[in-house]
């Protein structure tokens, strides 16, 4: 699998790699321990530097595996048994296909990535956080499992961190290496990817942010910001962003009408154009909504305006949905945008002066 980032961003995570070894260092050496030595970086315990995977169960994986392929061109690089790992852009991002059939068509997880990833240590600092070690990923619980050969793991097992939120919302935690392969860390896939059988008809770049729904907006942003930090530098009216990493990615937690649970994932697509996207769906078979507030079933696609109430701009900030063949929604955006103002949503705050507040 070709694993490799973008020049910048590779210099992001070594430098960021760098300075957490190099403060690390200093601060053991003097004798204050792994979290004094985080203290002393002002690092949060789990410093995540980016989504590393969603996971989604649907009716007929053959069918959406055909689908995902024909539309974003991605690659087949690992096979964990009957479940399909597509890369996302350069890697070792992926969306994984379920092989089972499902009744329930959704993204059943997301993962965040996290260099130099100690699953030991992190069950710890998850357990100090209140989330217990039961063998399970209900609410505010946490389990490991060890992915073996049988399933394309390790030898000796691959180990993966499930635990659940506080809604249930269910959250992977992998090295930054993960590509859903072989190894101790998962960053073994295929020597030859499997390469789609088209070349797609939109080039996916990254995750862009993950939406969840959950019961009280207040104490799942403390939870997360206790133990990933995720600063929010911008807000879409009472809905902060929720930065992950270093870049533009983020998570948005948002409160009802819906259940908890993850609403939609967002994609970074290059050249961002609402007509030339929607032309490539409707010619994929999906049915053009126009602007509208929401999907009423599977392969439909619309736009909606976020205006200055939601912190875009006064004629609108676009942004574009879709459903796939079970209804399972997805929203793209052009690679630059980061929740904020601007007609490509690129324009956003800081932690001192965050923008798009609905005062």
């Amino acid at each position: 699998m070709n694993n490799k980032t973008s020049n910048e961003d590779h210099k992001k995570v070594t430098s960021r790699r760098e300075f957490i070894a190099s403060m690390s260092s200093l601060a053991i050496g003097c004798g204050l321990g792994q979290k004094a030595a985080f203290a002393a970086q002002n690092l949060p315990p789990l410093p995540t530097t980016a989504f590393n995977h969603m996971t989604i169960a649907v009716s007929d994986p053959t069918a959406s595996v055909d689908w995902y392929q024909g539309l974003f061109g991605m690659p087949i690089v690992a096979r964990q048994r009957d479940t399909i790992v597509l890369r996302v852009g350069e890697g070792p991002q992926f969306i994984a296909i379920s092989g089972s059939p499902s009744s329930d068509p959704r993204i059943t997880h997301y993962c965040l990535s996290i260099d130099d990833f100690d699953y030991e240590e992190a069950v710890r600092i998850l357990a100090d956080h209140g989330v217990a070690a039961e063998n399970s990923s209900g609410p505010m619980q946490s389990r490991v499992r060890m992915r073996g050969p049988e399933f394309g793991g390790a030898p000796s097992g691959t180990p993966e961190l499930y635990f659940g939120d506080p809604d249930g919302i269910v959250v992977q935690l992998q090295d930054s290496s993960y590509c859903g392969g072989a190894g101790l860390n998962g960053e073994q896939c295929l020597d030859t990817e499997e390469t789609a059988s088209t070349e797609g008809l939109l080039t996916i770049r990254e995750f862009n942010h993950f939406t969840l729904f959950v019961s009280d907006q207040a104490r799942s942003i403390q939870f997360y910001q206790s133990l990933f930090g995720m600063p929010v530098d911008t807000f879409q009216g009472a809905l902060p962003v929720m930065r992950v990493g270093l870049g533009r990615a983020f998570l948005a937690l948002a409160q009802p009408p819906a259940p908890p649970g993850i609403h939609h994932v967002s994609l970074a697509v290059n050249n961002f154009d609402v007509d030339r996207i929607f032309s490539v769906l409707e010619d994929y078979g999906l049915t053009i909504l126009g602007e509208a507030g929401r999907a009423s079933g599977p392969l439909q696609a619309y736009v909606t305006m976020r205006g200055a109430n939601r912190g875009g701009l006064l004629t609108g900030t676009p942004e574009v949905y879709f459903t796939d063949p079970d209804g399972i929604l997805l929203q793209l955006q052009d690679n630059r945008y980061c929740g904020g103002n601007g007609y490509f949503g690129e324009l956003c705050g800081t932690v001192e002066n965050p923008t798009g507040r609905n005062l």
